[in-house]
């Protein structure tokens, strides 16, 4: 087998698995974008909201237009996915570290994995539902852990 042969194999075996590479490294590499990730989520968030208002006029419509419903359906669900993810695989993963209790900054930790519970729960819950009610939790535990995250780390977006 030649070394061009091999090569196109190596890279058969191993392109498909590359495909579920996620934003941003789980090394320690020290180039993080905080603020980029909360306006990122925020993002997601308004096109979540838009994506729950066209679900529901379409499903108002007669007729109704069932490809464009299952595509806005779609595209509510990969965002609420997106955030799942950045809280998960950037905050959870790599930037909030555990803290024993009686450390002065357990409580940061604490609160951190509260809020960042509640927003991986309202992501999954905006998921299931078109209700606006998830959609503003989400919002609002967002704003909530931004002042947090920034107020420890002392700066701002």
């Amino acid at each position: 087998m030649n070394r061009l042969s091999a090569c196109l194999l190596i890279c058969a075996v191993t392109l498909p698995f590359g495909a579920n590479v996620q934003a941003h490294c789980q090394i320690p590499c020290g180039i993080y974008t905080d603020g980029m990730r909360f306006d990122m989520i925020e993002e997601h968030v308004k096109t979540i909201e838009k994506s729950m208002k066209l679900i529901r006029e379409l499903s108002a419509a007669d007729p109704v237009d069932y490809n464009q419903l299952v595509r806005w359906v779609g595209n509510k669900e990969e965002h609420a996915q997106e955030i799942q993810d950045i809280v998960d695989h950037y905050f959870l993963t790599q930037r909030v570290k555990p803290v024993a209790e009686g450390d002065e900054k357990h409580d940061f930790y604490v609160t951190s994995l509260r809020l960042l519970h509640g927003m991986l729960v309202s992501a999954m819950k905006t998921k299931q539902t078109t209700d606006q009610a998830h959609v503003d939790n989400l919002r609002k535990l967002a704003a909530e852990y931004k002042a947090l995250y920034f107020e420890e780390h002392g700066h701002t977006h």
